[in-house]
Parts: structure tokens; C-alpha cells; sequence
């Protein structure tokens, strides 16, 4: 019979470097939820307006008009896209973190902020906004 101390609690293991094989203390967290659903359209045209901003900025692309070439897509289409950039940086922040969309219906659509990014005043954008949201 045996007085020695018995310990008991869960590991779990994981790959290290080159392969080889590491224990760790506790339980596996495993992956982290993903929300169901997908990014709003808008939120993906937010997105690339601030990319197509970055490309011409870096010289990577001389103007707008390249971008339309590039994309098969209409010089106005492109301008449509890059007019987001003129909300307020709030705004622009709100509409790049809207939730995903779990149907087919889109809850806001970049038609209906193209008058908001019209008015030059963020404050007046802001009230626009608000009253476009609720």
C-alpha cells in the first residue's frame, strides 16, 4: 500500500515548435465562436473605399479612373464607393462594425447613405445618420 499524494486535473496538448508536442494545464478552449451570418455589403464597400484611398495614397495606383479600368466597373460606380470616405470618421466606424446579416435583406444599403455623404458637416451627418439607424 502506497501513502504517496495523488493529483488529478485535466491537461491538454498542443503542437510547439518544429513539430513536438507541449501539455498544458486545463481544459482546451477550443476555436472561438463566429457569429453566424455575413459582413453587410456595406460594410465591405466601406472597406474598400478606404483600400482603394490607401492604393492611390502609396502611388500603387495612379488615380480613381485606373481603379474603374481594373475593376470593369464605371468611373462613377468607383466614385459612388470612394464618396464613404467623406462620413464622419464615427459613421465610417459604426458602418464597418454594423452585425452580420443573417438573411438575404440588408438592414442598410450604400444607396442610402449617398445622401449623407453630401452634406459637408459631420454634425449633420451625424443627425442623418441617427435618423436613418432608428
Amino acid at each position: 500500500m502506497s501513502d504517496g499524494i495523488t493529483l488529478d486535473f485535466k491537461v491538454h496538448f498542443s503542437t510547439g515548435k518544429c513539430g513536438s508536442r507541449v501539455m498544458h494545464a486545463g481544459i482546451h478552449a477550443g476555436p472561438p465562436a463566429v457569429p453566424s451570418g455575413r459582413v453587410p455589403r456595406v460594410s465591405r464597400l466601406m472597406a474598400l473605399a478606404i483600400r482603394f484611398d490607401d492604393l492611390v495614397r502609396h502611388g500603387e495606383i495612379a488615380d480613381f479612373a485606373e481603379i474603374a479600368e481594373l475593376g470593369h466597373v464605371s468611373r462613377a460606380r468607383v466614385s459612388q464607393i470612394v464618396n464613404l470616405l467623406s462620413l464622419a470618421p464615427d459613421i465610417q466606424e459604426a458602418i464597418l462594425f454594423l452585425p452580420p446579416v443573417a438573411g438575404d435583406r440588408e438592414t442598410l444599403s450604400e444607396r442610402e447613405l449617398r445622401h449623407i455623404t453630401r452634406a459637408l458637416d459631420w454634425e449633420t451627418q451625424r443627425s442623418l445618420w441617427m435618423s436613418l439607424t432608428q
